[in-house]
């Protein structure tokens, strides 16, 4: 029997549909504004708030676009896996910036599907189909600091 992987202690409990919601919002924000995962969240059960940065404000139209594919996502019933590997083998195929200096060798992949994948070891559902309905319920925009700020909540 193999040994279980020797992980950091994860400092809070996350809730789980809301955190696996927040791969998904990540990976849809990349794949239709070509920015990088969020650079601020705060993910709770009632409601959340994701900031990334972007080149230009978004059109009301491209928001309602983003939860429209967040949806499109989780009505796909994609599976939630996770995979073990050193950081070794993530350099190159993740962003290693947000690993702690003590970060332990062994690091988790968490898999939505083949829709995305990250380093991550917060609690996550099975399935998506266990997440419910992505609602945006406000964004507002920095323009000093081109900051996109989603508030959302899963009904």
């Amino acid at each position: 029997m193999a040994n279980e992987p020797l992980l950091n202690e994860h400092n809070k409990q996350e809730f789980p549909p809301m955190h696996t919601c927040e791969h998904i919002v990540n990976q849809t924000m990349i794949r239709l504004f070509d920015c990088g995962r969020s650079v601020s969240a705060h993910i709770e059960r009632k409601k959340s708030k994701l900031d990334y940065r972007l080149s230009a404000c978004p059109s009301d139209e491209e928001v309602k676009r983003i939860e429209e594919a967040v949806n499109e996502v989780i009505a796909s019933h994609l599976p939630v896996t996770t995979e073990y590997i050193t950081q070794d083998e993530a350099k190159g195929r993740f962003d290693m910036e947000r690993l702690p200096d003590n970060a332990s060798e062994t690091v988790r992949v968490v898999k939505v599907g083949d829709y995305d994948e990250c380093l991550c070891i917060g609690t996550h559902v099975a399935n998506t189909a266990e997440i419910g309905t992505f609602r945006i319920i406000s964004h507002d925009w920095d323009e000093a600091d081109h900051r996109l700020r989603i508030r959302f909540k899963l009904v």
